[in-house]
């Protein structure tokens, strides 16, 4: 089966829908024409450049590219975890608790993935590594910025209760159990959803894109399904150890809440 090329021109058509997406918005007031615009053009420029990275990387095929590109992921990926939240950590522990935890996590599950399941020959060859590490590293940052978010805002707004917990001679441990164990859930949530529906209610990206690709309807579902799982894995564990490690944070050798540790956020 061939794949069918697209044209620039073609992708044209498509590019005329959203700008009429974003007239329609400017006529109803919406105030997201603007968005709308920037973010198409910011997904043109970003993707062409990454077809140009991703084609030369997969020419040399060397580990030490695909290390230098999967290092700027992790730390753009950092960014935007520290980004997403509305009371960050202070002092640059944002950053590094959510950076850590992809780290930790999304690294661990795509090198088990490519070594022990799909075993590519070498283990690191770009056109395996690249796409799982980017599914992986993209879900698990999602996974990790929700669970802190909802961490360190439910500390913000209870703290009350947590220093009365503490005051009444629980450990820190007690005192912030039931946040922490509500923020590791929403961070799991998104996974488990996507799970429940694939192939019900939607189709998922990367079945779809193997099938347009040309691949078996058979060789995209088994591919599909490994890649849900490692996303539902790294995500899972990435949200626990974000969540272990930012709620330690909030707490002092003398396990005292520390909210100065907090930054008040946007009002």
């Amino acid at each position: 089966m061939n794949v069918i090329d697209l044209a620039w021109w073609e992708l044209a058509i498509a590019a005329v829908m959203v700008v009429a997406l974003a007239a329609t918005s400017l006529v109803a007031r919406l105030d997201v024409g603007k968005p709308i615009l920037i973010a198409a053009a910011r997904t043109v420029i970003q993707l062409s450049l990454i077809g140009l990275v991703l084609e030369a990387l997969f020419a040399v095929g060397s580990f030490h590219w695909v290390a230098l590109m999967a290092g700027v992921m992790l730390l753009v990926a950092g960014r935007e975890v520290m980004a997403r939240q509305k009371h960050r950590l202070t002092g640059g522990w944002a950053f590094g608790i959510g950076t850590v935890s992809m780290f930790v996590s999304g690294f661990t599950v795509t090198i088990l993935t490519l070594t022990v399941v799909i075993g590519p020959d070498p283990w690191y060859t770009p056109q395996y590594a690249i796409p799982l590490l980017g599914m992986l590293l993209g879900n698990t940052m999602t996974g990790v910025a929700l669970s802190l978010d909802r961490l360190t805002e439910a500390v913000w707004r209870q703290r009350a209760v947590i220093e009365n917990r503490l005051m009444l001679g629980q450990c820190w441990q007690e005192a912030i159990g039931d946040f922490r164990r509500e923020a590791m859930r929403s961070g799991m949530m998104p996974m488990i959803n996507s799970m429940a529906a694939a192939g019900i209610v939607s189709l998922p990206g990367m079945m779809t894109g193997q099938i347009l690709g040309g691949s078996p309807p058979s060789v995209a579902v088994k591919y599909q399904i490994l890649v849900m799982f490692t996303i539902t894995v790294g995500s899972g564990f990435g949200a626990i150890v974000a969540v272990s490690a930012g709620s330690r944070r909030l707490f002092d050798d003398r396990e005292r809440l520390r909210m100065d540790r907090l930054s008040a956020g946007k009002a």
